[in-house]
């Protein structure tokens, strides 16, 4: 796997209450963006005739970046703000980014009530070929359509540019109430519509998600020419479809070879209360994933945690002929899923598939809580030249461990040195492997070739009623992992402590 972005990135983004920025600001903490040359300000009690200074502020936002150069800073002063903002001017390396974000404290709303969707999709807030531009602590709510042909999106970033960070924003309510998979909504969409010229290093962080109506669209998702990303600390929850997307192969870009998100980290997260159970687009199916790898490619998902949701994480294509490839899935808990935990291949055998996806060190968690037969672990269509080690895969009464159902590749996976478990019971636990279905370890060890060093026992965790799915003192997980090779581990747990200690490593994703 490539070199990811530096996680320096990342650094703490508060500035100082009661004012917007001044020098010294974490904000320009990570060295490539510089203390602002100027200051102009918004709020509802401006006018646009005013000169933008703290005591003669503007009124409109798109009257302020209008007028934005390299540099400033547009400082949002609380209130409601009833207008489509399209952003299309940049910053610089030497002179500084742009920086549009509510003053500290304040709560500044972009509000979509009774707004256009101009050209079938656009944002709320929209930001198109800019590079060095950051936007942090707005509240968008309130875009809604009911036309199939309209697709309103809270915050949109498209065509190519660089250094763009989308922190601590809060998008909400943005709804398509039409009926089918044409009626689409997303709360934050960025589309690389260029080619080669790309969107990257592109961090989105600290972000709030939450209560849309999707159709068959995505939360938050990066699609097409998209690379060296980093997607951290967001809350995505309560929607009616997939929660944090990462996509390829759908035409996003012009250029086939260069249409594919790539290169980017998913860190940190929580996703919850997830699911496309009554989403007229699906009907009553479990289908919607927490995160979703869909044809993208050097991806790392790590330290995640995603609950209540259909499908925990997926990585598969939806595309005949494409993989998602080279995707890193450790060290996430993963729990109270309707469907499959941890999900890969294909749903279909006319789609695409899943190659090299190395998935280690997870705990999942009475997931398949609707009796879907998926499983904890799911292997579907199209599958090759994947490994899943180190997890702790915990059943609940249904008793499905391993769900490999297709049979249609010779070795869709290896699977070793798991722990699993199940409140069945060894005798009313099954691993299916290639269509076949056994119902002891002991079996599917003989039948598969698979799990020659996972046991079978009660991973003694110290609640799962809450669940606090961390190891007890006699747990049986603890340094039975495997370091063997080259494994990619990771440095840290869940928890944020040392994930291999001299040469022991604990199946799951917490270090006791």
């Amino acid at each position: 796997m490539r070199a990811l972005l530096p996680m320096l990135w990342l650094l703490a983004t508060t500035a100082s209450a009661g004012e917007c920025e001044r020098p010294g600001d974490t904000l320009f903490a990570s060295g490539f963006e510089r203390v602002p040359a100027q200051a102009y300000y918004v709020a509802p009690t401006g006018a646009d005739s005013n000169d933008g200074s703290l005591t003669a502020p503007w009124r409109t936002l798109q009257h302020a970046v209008d007028l934005a150069d390299a540099g400033t800073v547009v400082c949002v002063r609380e209130g409601v703000y009833n207008e489509l903002v399209t952003l299309t001017r940049s910053g610089s390396a030497a002179a500084g980014p742009i920086v549009l974000q509510a003053v500290p404290g304040e709560a500044a709303v972009i509000d979509g009530a009774g707004l256009p969707i101009p050209d079938g999709q656009y944002g709320l807030l929209t930001l198109i070929d800019v590079s060095h531009v950051t936007v942090r602590g707005l509240e968008l709510r309130n875009y809604v359509t009911a036309s199939t042909a309209k697709v309103p999106i809270g915050l949109y970033l498209t065509g190519a540019g660089s250094h763009i960070r989308l922190l601590g924003n809060h998008i909400h309510d943005i709804r398509n109430t039409g009926n089918g998979c044409a009626a689409n909504a997303f709360g934050l969409k960025v589309d690389g519509t260029r080619a080669p010229e790309s969107i990257n290093q592109l961090v989105i962080a600290g972000n709030e998600i939450d209560h849309l109506v999707l159709g068959c669209s995505e939360s938050f998702s990066l699609d097409g020419n998209v690379e060296h990303w980093i997607i951290s600390d967001n809350l995505v929850h309560d929607t009616n479809n997939i929660g944090i997307g990462a996509i390829g192969f759908e035409g996003v870009a012009p250029d086939p070879a260069w249409d594919q998100a790539r290169d980017g980290v998913i860190s940190g997260n929580t996703v919850y209360n997830i699911s496309s159970y009554g989403n007229p687009a699906y009907g009553n199916e479990y289908a919607a994933d927490g995160i979703y790898v869909d044809g993208g490619t050097r991806i790392l998902i790590e330290r995640n945690r995603v609950h209540h949701v259909d499908i925990g994480i997926e990585v598969a294509s939806e595309h005949a002929g494409r993989t998602s490839s080279q995707v890193i899935v450790r060290n996430n808990l993963v729990y109270f899923g309707n469907s499959a935990g941890i999900s890969i291949g294909g749903y279909a055998a006319g789609v695409g598939g899943s190659s090299q996806v190395t998935i280690l060190g997870n705990t999942l968690f009475h997931n398949d809580r609707q009796d879907t037969g998926s499983g904890e672990f799911q292997i579907q269509f199209h599958a090759s030249d994947n490994l899943f080690a180190n997890n702790l895969v915990h059943a609940g009464a249904a008793g499905v461990l391993v769900s490999a159902w297709t049979g249609d590749t010779p070795s869709p996976a290896a699977l070793d040195h798991n722990l699993y478990y199940s409140d069945a019971g060894a005798a009313g636990s099954y691993w299916i492997w290639r269509g076949v279905e056994y119902d002891s370890l002991a079996g599917y060890r003989a039948g598969a070739g698979q799990d020659a060093h996972s046991p079978f026992a009660d991973p003694l965790l110290l609640d799962p009623l809450l669940p606090d799915l961390r190891l007890g003192v006699a747990s049986p997980a603890i340094d039975a992992g495997s370091t063997a090779g080259s494994l990619p581990v990771g440095p840290l747990d869940f928890g944020g402590r040392a994930r291999v200690r001299g040469n022991a490593i604990d199946i799951g994703a917490w270090e006791y």
